[in-house]
């Protein structure tokens, strides 16, 4: 992981530096622009600006020959560590707002010098590090993308300015890949295919951000909570049922009104005291757990919880639903262990999550051990050196122990203990968090949770929390990106569409839908006026898995016509499933799909 830490930091490097070449394009279209932040991002890179005007489409082609004009000019990247001082005063001269109120926060937090970087006529404020020169960037390998709205500091009552996004690679072979790819993304997005395929729709009404799932959009979220609900008794967890709100002081015990409050819901005024929509279920089963004493015997207990979560996202993070408004719903898990159960019970919650991960057919993942920041100013960790360097080393210890490649990365850390994440990328070649895997040492102790140990003394258990499948609407998104809308059978809202040639044989097609809804499949019959072309043409739109044709010969035979999709792996396509066509027995059929939904085929 050593090799991929490394190429990730050449990459940041090459975007940050081309960040500071388009802010001196702008400087040069626009010398009146006001300059927000310019950073790297997974993706390529930003800037964000306040202009004159709003800029158009064909404002990108100029600036991005302005952009490849400062490349082969080959400015230095020139630094200097002056005083605070001597920079609000520079910035101030240049009329930089933005960068001045950034100063003036890294005074008050006790800092006394900055780093400035000159790049041609442009200055700015930047940690670094940057490119020796602007000439090491190869201009083939660039590109700029797009113009959207952003909120100075990501704060909605604040100054709306302009980003200007873009990429850069090193070479003009990996930038046409990357066009490519988002093509392919644009077509498999999951918000598009929604649509399409009447999975989910938002309204105005309702409210931004809000999903709405018809019922095959809710069929799919059913058919992965019953799934992993399943999943979860057969490993030894036990259902709990808590309540979507709790009093604010639950959560202010746990910690989470003063490290977490500005990701929840404000509090609300209900029978004269304080309540909050939850934005995690740990305290509430922890609540179960106190609710009796506890033995040495009794552990490990293993809660598992479909809970209705309530985060505050802004809306400028708003995207389908990778991150969407209002409650969504997870499927959270609590093990309260021993501390020499630890290793084991952590173990088998990663074999759960790879074996999660196989079932959906997810290839592509990475782990992300999230570790506490001893640095931070912020108060955004539980204050216990002790206890996080203890949980740290524990973890690390099973990490090496399970062979995992891992990337470690400070100051991704729960506020009450490190995390193993599992990285997914979402066709725009995003990293999303899609499962976590936590250790606690810090809410058992707020709690007062403990049990009696062999040798009569109490003891306190430690926590580990996951989320077996993490936000199944997030995780829905994933699959409806991965398969193109084309799902495996299994997870299909509709597994089985019947084509009646004509009127007279619906009758057959229904006899042949109760069969296969005796044996819990999905059916629908398509029995409307087109032609049977047009229904198979429709019909294959919608990526369904088999296509049953009937008529005559069907009917009198008691068979029917089999149409397969071609590839679940990418979009149905009418003219080669047109091509696919078996002769069955009803049974026949019946055993074939049975087998596919039982064995999850991919």
């Amino acid at each position: 992981m050593k090799d991929q830490e490394k190429k990730q930091e050449k990459q940041e490097i090459l975007r940050h530096s081309t960040a500071h070449i388009l802010a001196g394009a702008v400087l040069e279209m626009f010398p009146e622009a006001k300059f927000g932040m310019g950073p790297a991002t997974e993706e390529g890179f930003f800037y964000d600006f306040e202009l004159p005007r709003t800029l158009i489409p064909e404002d990108l082609e100029i600036l991005e020959e302005k952009v490849k004009s400062l490349i082969k000019a080959n400015f230095p990247f020139e630094k200097k560590q002056i005083s605070i001082k001597e920079a609000i005063e520079h910035f101030e001269k240049a009329q930089q707002n933005y960068k001045v109120e950034i100063l003036k926060d890294l005074e008050d937090q006790g800092e006394k010098e900055v780093m400035v970087y000159k790049t041609g006529n442009f200055v700015d404020l930047c940690k670094g590090p940057h490119l020796e020169s602007t000439g090491e960037i190869n201009a083939q390998g660039l590109k700029l993308t797009k113009v959207s709205g952003a909120y100075w500091k990501g704060d909605e009552n604040r100054e709306m300015l302009q980003r200007i996004s873009g990429v850069v690679f090193t070479d003009r072979k990996e930038l046409k890949k990357y066009l490519l790819q988002i093509e392919e993304a644009k077509k498999r997005d999951h918000r598009k295919l929604g649509k399409e395929l009447d999975l989910f729709c938002f309204s105005d009404l309702v409210g931004p951000g809000l999903p709405l799932f018809s019922p095959k959009g809710a069929t799919i979220k059913r058919v992965l909570q019953r799934w992993i609900e399943d999943e979860e008794t057969r490993r030894g967890y036990q259902p709990t049922a808590t309540p979507d709100i709790a009093r604010v002081a639950l959560y202010e015990k746990s910690g989470h009104w003063q490290h977490y409050q500005d990701d929840m819901y404000p509090a609300m005024e209900i029978y004269d005291d304080r309540y909050v929509l939850r934005p995690m279920t740990c305290p509430h089963q922890f609540m179960i757990y106190n609710s009796q004493p506890r033995s040495y015997r009794d552990l490990p207990i293993r809660y598992s919880e479909i809970s209705r979560l309530y985060r505050r996202e802004k809306s400028g993070e708003l995207f389908g639903l990778m991150r969407h408004a209002g409650g969504w719903n997870f499927a959270d898990a609590h093990i309260l262990c021993a501390p020499d159960q630890v290793e084991k019970e952590f173990e088998n919650v990663v074999d759960f999550v790879q074996y999660i991960m196989k079932t959906l057919g997810v290839t592509e993942y990475w782990y992300r051990f999230s570790k506490w920041d001893q640095n931070d100013k912020n108060d955004k960790y539980v204050d216990d050196p002790e206890s996080w360097e203890s949980s740290q080393n524990s973890m690390k210890k099973i990490l090496d122990k399970l062979k995992l490649d891992y990337v470690e990365a400070e100051g991704e850390a729960a506020f009450y203990g490190p995390k193993l994440d599992i990285q997914l990328q979402n066709v725009n070649g995003k990293d999303e968090t899609a499962f976590t895997i936590q250790i606690d040492f810090a809410l058992p102790e707020k709690f007062d949770m403990t049990y009696i140990d062999n040798d009569g003394e109490k003891k306190k258990p430690i926590a580990i929390h996951h989320g077996s499948i993490g936000c199944l609407e997030r995780t829905f998104a994933f699959l409806i990106e991965k398969y193109a809308g084309a799902f495996p059978v299994w997870l299909s809202p509709v597994q089985v569409s019947i084509l009646p040639v004509s009127e007279k044989f619906n009758d057959y097609a229904q006899k042949v839908s109760e069969k296969l809804r005796e044996s819990n499949m999905r059916v629908e019959i398509v029995n409307s006026d087109d032609s049977l072309g047009k229904k198979i043409a429709e019909t294959t739109k919608q990526k369904v898995p088999y296509i049953l044709v009937v008529g005559e010969k069907e009917s009198e035979n008691d068979t029917v016509a089999v149409r397969e999709r071609s590839d679940g792996n990418k979009p149905a396509d009418a003219k080669a499933m047109a091509g696919k066509q078996d002769i069955m027995g009803i049974d026949e059929f019946l055993k074939k799909i049975s087998e596919e939904i039982e064995t999850k085929k991919l």
